[in-house]
């Protein structure tokens, strides 16, 4: 009799409000296909910016002879490096801090970074994550270009180990973690792409905010919306395409502590469903006028 398959990758994270949710560590493979992804990406980004510019200094030339061509290759240059400079760090901090917490080669793979205590992803976690980056990529690269010519064949082995070390270090670890992870406190994990709508029961709340097994109508006001923000919007819909009943129900009676209500039983999903789509609209409601509310924390 052959041995049940056990997902090495499954993972169960523990919120904030002690709810329970399983999910699964990103592979290695995918991850490394994301950062190939996201390196085509920045270097078309970079190409297409060098022929612009390119273009603008031998449009400069043939107006004016008399302009200074090493002042203005060097003025260019400048500009250059600045964009290259921006475009490295702006991409991954700009598109992590996101909603979603991907980039956009994180995305097409299906996963993307979350904080390993289970709370909100911060800024800080992810500026330490990318920052240490820079240290694992390009600090081969300028012991390389600074190193005396004597000496470029010691420099290059002491480069290539320490890419090595870097690189290899997510197989040295169960949780595929790179050095920056570690120091920031993040992992990668799997993006399900299961659209929620496929995910909702059809005995659910998601019609006329009533439930098809006890008949109730759950309608909640605007005191009681305004409690939750977009990150437990996130974690409730991940509850909801789980469909774990443990899950639900631990969400079910945090909620109801925290509107002041009281915790029924039997029908969690009818409340939570009810709950997820009157909380969406109000969120998405208020980002039409400028307004957002990131988390529980926020007060707008």
């Amino acid at each position: 009799m052959s041995a049940a398959y056990v997902d090495k990758r499954l993972r169960e994270l523990v919120t904030p409000e002690g709810i329970a949710l399983p999910f699964r560590i990103a592979s290695r493979g995918a991850r490394a296909g994301a950062l190939i992804l996201d390196m085509v990406i920045l270097f078309m980004s970079a190409l297409l910016v060098t022929l612009l510019l390119i273009y603008l200094a031998s449009g400069l030339f043939s107006l004016d002879a008399e302009i200074d061509q090493a002042g203005a290759g060097e003025f260019l240059l400048v500009i250059w490096t600045l964009f290259w400079f921006f475009l490295w760090n702006g991409y991954f901090i700009v598109m992590e801090l996101g909603p979603r917490g991907a980039t956009f080669g994180k995305r097409a793979v299906g996963i993307r970074v979350a904080a390993r205590d289970g709370g909100r992803l911060t800024a800080e976690a992810v500026l330490a994550r990318n920052l240490l980056r820079d240290i694992e990529l390009f600090l081969p690269l300028v012991l390389l270009m600074v190193a005396p010519s004597g000496d470029a064949g010691n420099a290059g082995m002491a480069a290539t180990l320490w890419f090595l070390v870097f690189m290899l270090f997510p197989f040295f670890n169960r949780d595929a973690l790179r050095a920056g992870d570690l120091v920031a406190g993040t992992w990668v994990v799997d993006a399900p792409r299961t659209r929620l709508a496929d995910a909702l029961s059809t005995q659910g709340a998601m019609r006329d905010h009533a439930s098809a097994v006890t008949g109730a109508a759950y309608r909640f006001g605007a005191e009681e919306l305004s409690i939750y923000g977009e990150y437990e919007l996130q974690t409730l819909e991940r509850v909801l395409r789980e469909g774990r009943p443990e899950a639900m129900a631990a969400v079910h009676q945090a909620i109801c502590r925290k509107i002041g209500w009281e915790p029924g039983a039997g029908d969690e999903r009818a409340f939570l469903e009810a709950f997820y789509a009157q909380l969406r609209a109000r969120l998405e409601g208020g980002m039409r006028f400028g307004k957002r509310k990131k988390d529980k924390h926020d007060d707008q």
